[in-house]
């Protein structure tokens, strides 16, 4: 196992708090600080994980706080609201259209309509204390005989 520096340590911790991958994680502490580590120890630093059992308090603090502020600022990125994603299909659509490009304005034209009506988003729907199911007040069985071609009930 290797010794590893409080640096590498941190710098893995927050990348697996942002959710990369191990494999993402060794790739970039590789290019960033020149080591060789394996996924099993890039792993051992995720607090979510078994694993992680022996990992110093200290980590996993700056795991989950890493997690917490990763989380609340998804908000500010702009691809992450749907005004500017929609903005930008819209940008697209022009611009497949002034090309004559019929088949890519058709796409994105049906992605901004799931983008608006909610198709990736997952929402349960609410019940309100009033909604009751709908009970059958009827229920009809016909038997036909199946031999028949024209049978009729």
């Amino acid at each position: 196992m290797a010794n590893l520096n409080s640096e590498v340590k941190g710098f893995i911790v927050q990348a697996l708090a942002c959710f990369d991958t191990p494999s993402q994680v060794v790739e970039a502490v590789k290019q960033e600080f020149g080591i060789e580590i394996s996924r099993q120890l890039c792993e051992s630093h995720d607090a979510t994980k078994r694993a992680s059992k022996t990992l110093a308090a200290k980590w996993v603090t700056l795991f989950h706080d890493t997690r917490k502020r990763f989380r609340e600022e998804t908000a500010e990125i702009p691809i992450a609201n749907r005004s500017h994603r929609l903005r930008t299909l819209g940008r697209m659509a022009e611009k497949a259209e002034s090309m004559k490009n019929i088949a890519l304005t058709a796409q994105l034209l049906e992605q901004a309509a799931k983008e608006c009506g909610d198709i990736y988003v997952n929402r349960a729907r609410k019940e309100e204390a009033g909604d009751e199911p709908v009970i059958p007040t009827r229920i009809q069985v016909d038997v036909v005989d199946a031999r028949k071609p024209n049978a009729e009930p």
